[in-house]
């Protein structure tokens, strides 16, 4: 964790956004406080407010590039095992932003980009899921959404020791493959043999 780095010149909001990404990394989002980063910073306390005019402003601002860059992710998936295996590399890549980014009490749930970036990341979820299921897209794209989210934040977490240092996209096509999961046709208990 960096203290107090002097900043000089730039691009002041995005030496904040990082200032705070460590501190989410280390601490977690709640320990954000647009005060200390300032002077983590090296600034008045008054710039931070200038940028995101408050600390729901600023873990939208990080919400939002966090669903831009998972919706990145998700495009080069080639099917939706991948896909799930993506959203959790995601997770382990990018931590500070996936803390941040299913926590809508931290958030500015009006802000215009956050509802087009989570729309976008959404639409990239159903697609992947349509791709591969004639029926019921909506409970299917719930289905993998559910298995990968909760594979990320066990791993997260550090709830699955056994499982740390392996690459988590392996790790989720591995669970998306055990029998009592049916994440593609013609897979699993209830396929026509």
């Amino acid at each position: 964790m960096s203290s107090q780095r002097p900043y000089h010149h730039g691009d002041l909001r995005r030496a904040l956004v990082a200032e705070a990404l460590e501190v989410i990394a280390s601490d977690g989002p709640n320990a954000v406080s647009l005060r200390a980063l300032a002077r983590r910073a090296g600034v008045s306390h008054a710039a931070p407010a200038h940028h995101f005019g408050d600390r729901a402003g600023l873990l939208t601002v990080i919400a939002v590039d966090g669903y831009r860059r998972l919706a990145d992710e998700l495009d080069r998936a080639t099917d939706l095992r991948d896909l799930g295996g993506r959203y959790v590399a995601f997770a382990l890549a990018h931590p500070a932003h996936f803390q941040v980014m299913f926590r809508p009490e931290l958030l500015d749930a009006d802000d215009a980009e956050l509802v087009a970036a989570r729309a976008a990341t959404r639409e990239r979820l159903a697609r992947g899921v349509a791709a591969s299921q004639a029926h019921e897209p909506e409970v299917g794209t719930l289905a993998a959404w559910s298995l990968a989210h909760g594979l990320a934040t066990l791993l997260l977490t550090g709830n699955l020791p056994t499982l740390e240092g392996r690459d988590p996209r392996e790790v989720f096509h591995a669970v998306s493959h055990h029998p009592l999961l049916r994440l593609a046709p013609g897979e699993g208990a209830d396929a026509p043999g």
